[in-house]
């Protein structure tokens, strides 16, 4: 297995964070990472990051969105799924680019669904054609969460 850096991008392509992951897997279509959530405690109300969490990270070049599974530490325990709806990601053996377009669901590990940040979503310059994309992600995302098929 290897170590890659990724790098978050906002929705113009300017980095807004990147770190370190390392590649579990991986074809031309998808690669699947792990990460160590590297940042203080982040209290989302739903749901607490904490430093040291384990992220399994699933990216696709031709998908709307990402799923990352969230653990408890480095424990088998599922917090739940995050997933961020965003233009397909790109790769190198290095590196992942991914340009995030603000709008975010969260899976709870029983299922419970939640749209976030409409609010930000909404002000983004983004084309008719984007919006579409985003919506379809969304879309998928959920049916994926009812049938319970999201990437661990």
């Amino acid at each position: 297995m290897s170590d890659l850096t990724v790098h978050k991008l906002d929705e113009k392509g300017i980095e807004v964070w990147q770190y370190p992951a390392r590649l579990l897997a991986g074809s031309a279509m998808c690669v699947q990472l792990e990460a160590t959530f590297n940042r203080d405690l982040v209290d989302m109300g739903f749901t607490r990051f904490e430093r040291g969490d384990r992220f399994v990270e699933t990216f696709y070049a031709d998908r709307w969105y990402n799923v990352f599974a969230v653990y408890d530490g480095d424990s088998t325990k599922l917090k739940g799924w995050y997933c961020n709806i965003c233009r397909p990601a790109t790769w190198t053996s290095t590196a992942l680019r991914c340009e995030d377009l603000a709008l975010d669901v969260w899976v709870a590990a029983d299922g419970r669904v939640q749209l976030l940040d409409e609010d930000e979503f909404a002000a983004l310059a983004l084309s008719p054609v984007e919006r579409e994309q985003c919506r379809q992600a969304v879309a998928e995302v959920q049916r994926l969460a009812r049938e319970n098929c999201l990437p661990r």
